[in-house]
């Protein structure tokens, strides 16, 4: 904050507080917030009927209870006092952020990301082990789903999902995040909503999912994991295409060390995928940053020249996409460590043909 001439940090819903406080706020028309100031004084409105869900921590941060009567912007106010210059959390309600900033007409605002994200980024060792155990538990899925534990065929997708988001739950995590199955041509939309598509024979099935983990904070870590799997024999041609996948896979995974750019690492999946006459179908970055939010920095994209350093923490998948055809992702989170590339997740990612 002090680095960036900020005086007080404001945070109400998204990744930040819960990452600082242990709390995660309810998406309220009653305003949570957490104020820093840069002496390192930190105060924790929240409203009288949230309080109860608040674990305190006297020697971290204080707690004002506000009533129903009460206006929490003149609150907030009080506590920022003189700020010239603060940054609000960037998923606060725009209702709030304007009735803040109308009440501390000489104080300018950023984005609390530029003092929260470089820091976020950067997992200690507490946290990676908390991303390793929400990985382990996403892989277990991901051999249920080999092993024809989850049955697919004559399924809508969304019978699918709901099951993988179940299996989610009970592996361990707090909620389901997400729960993407995509059949056939809906393979090729890279977030395709599962649907009343019924799954067929002889066809891609790209599954993507994850979710929260609680460590021993109550802070929840995120999972993401990506496999495709054919209901079938793989023909020849899809075989191949998913070897170039496989290749650009394992390119940026080879890529990934500390002190080279993200952008480097997208490059390398993507030189793959582009010299095998597909770069056209690849239409996203090779990855995102994966934390207590499932995307944030650091981004694995083109024009990204800042460089990995111990405690990144990131996905690569590459994806090949071919419309009205079928599409394929791999999918797998990692940490950048002194000896490369440490994965959290490490189940069969090969293309494999099922009979379920």
């Amino acid at each position: 904050m002090a680095a960036r001439g900020v005086d007080s940090l404001l945070l109400s819903v998204g990744p930040d507080l819960p990452w600082l406080c242990g709390y995660e706020a309810m998406p309220l028309e009653r305003l949570t917030m957490l104020v820093v100031s840069v002496d390192g004084e930190a105060t924790l409105v929240v409203p009288r009927l949230e309080a109860s869900r608040v674990t305190e921590h006297p020697d971290l941060f204080a707690m004002r209870p506000w009533e129903e009567t009460e206006d929490p912007i003149d609150i907030l106010a009080g506590l920022v006092g003189n700020a010239t210059a603060v940054s609000i959390g960037d998923r606060t309600w725009s209702r709030f952020t304007v009735d803040l900033l109308a009440a501390m007409p000489r104080a300018t605002a950023q984005n609390a990301s530029h003092v929260t994200g470089p820091l976020r980024a950067r997992k200690d060792p507490h946290e990676i082990a908390a991303l390793h155990a929400a990985g382990a538990a996403v892989d277990r899925i991901v051999e249920q789903l080999h092993s024809g534990s989850i049955p697919l065929v004559g399924r809508t997708e969304a019978q699918v999902s709901a099951e993988i988001g179940s299996r989610i739950l009970a592996e361990g995590h707090h909620r389901v995040n997400f729960a993407i199955v995509a059949a056939g041509a809906n393979a090729a939309s890279p977030h395709h909503e599962a649907g009343e598509r019924v799954i067929g024979r002889d066809e891609v099935v790209l599954c993507d999912f994850g979710g929260t983990m609680l460590d021993d904070f109550g802070v929840g870590y995120c999972s993401d994991i990506t496999r495709c799997v054919w209901t079938g024999e793989i023909p020849a041609e899809a075989g191949e295409i998913y070897e170039v996948l496989s290749q650009a896979h394992r390119a940026a995974f080879d890529a990934v060390s500390t002190g080279v750019s993200c952008e480097s690492v997208d490059l390398a999946a993507r030189r793959v995928i582009t010299d095998a006459g597909y770069g056209e179908f690849f239409i996203h970055r090779t990855g995102h940053g994966i934390g207590v939010d499932a995307h944030e920095d650091p981004y694995i994209v083109s024009g990204n020249t800042e460089t990995l350093a111990v405690g990144h923490c990131f996905s690569i998948e590459p994806g090949i996409y071919l419309p009205d055809r079928y599409g394929y992702r791999l999918e797998d989170c990692l940490a950048a460590s002194v000896d490369g590339p440490d994965s959290f997740t490490s189940s069969n990612r090969a293309l494999v043909s099922i009979d379920a």
